[in-house]
Parts: structure tokens; sequence; C-alpha cells
């Protein structure tokens, strides 16, 4: 690995996340007409990408996550590198199987939402090192065992 690679994966891990949270988005392509919130210097690629690995979407509208791929693909410098989302105070029913294509995926917050089955948490199963799930605030917390899945 070059010196300038290595650089590289060094400020990505330690960037700011890209902030789109609190922009009343109801769908993923409402993104298309904001722009990231303001907070610390971001990081942008020579093609304007923002380097980063840490996305928020939190406190939203979202009631689906179709595009969401599409969406990382054009915003960031690597996607797939992806380590924590956070999508809390939305109004997410279901996990979409989207989110198992970032397969990085060490934190997923997905507390304050919707989610009222187990068979929607076990989705996550295919995250191999996914290890904080956040859930509390959804009508899940109220079947017995659901912290156990």
């Amino acid at each position: 690995m070059s010196s300038s690679t290595k650089e590289h994966e060094r400020l990505s891990i330690i960037a700011p996340p890209l902030d789109f949270s609190f922009k009343c988005l109801a769908v993923m392509s409402d993104i298309a007409d904001e722009e990231p919130r303001e907070g610390m210097r971001k990081l942008k690629s020579k093609d304007g990408k923002a380097v980063t690995r840490a996305l928020k979407l939190n406190n939203n509208s979202l009631g689906e996550l179709i595009g969401l791929e599409d969406v990382t693909e054009r915003l960031l410098e690597e996607p797939d590198n992806l380590l924590w989302i956070d999508l809390s105070f939305n109004d997410l029913a279901i996990i979409d199987p989207v989110l198992t294509k970032f397969t990085q995926l060490k934190m997923l917050y997905l507390h304050g939402n919707n989610i009222n089955q187990l068979i929607e948490v076990e989705k996550l199963a295919k995250l191999p090192n996914l290890k904080v799930l956040t859930l509390h605030g959804n009508p899940i917390e109220n079947e017995k065992g659901y912290r156990c899945v």
C-alpha cells in the first residue's frame, strides 16, 4: 500500500460524517436538493466526493431507503467502506436489504423509528462487522427478547 493510500485511509477514518440530519428528507432522492449540514471541515476527494466513513440521515421523515446505494455512490469516495450510518428518528418500519450491501458497517443507529417485527432485525445478520445496533424507541422493544436476536 502506497503512503498516499495509507494517508487517504487514515483521513477517511477520522473525517467527520457527511451530515444530512434535520433536512426534512422524505425519500432518498430528496438529498439531491440538499447540501450537507455545516460543521467540522469536510474532506473531499479530487472529484469532489466526501472522504468519510460515516453518514448521518437522522431526524428526517424517511419511510424507505430506496436509492440509498445510488446516493452513497454519488456522494462518497468509498461507499463500500462505510462504518457508521445513523438513521435514527425517521419513519422506517422495515429494514431495507440495501443496508446489507454495506458489509463494513460497524454501527447502525435505527432508534426512534417504527420497526415492529423481529424478522426485520434478522436481516442484519448478513453484516459480519456490525457491533453496535440501536433499536430503542421502536415498537419492537415491546416484544419479549428482542434484544437477544
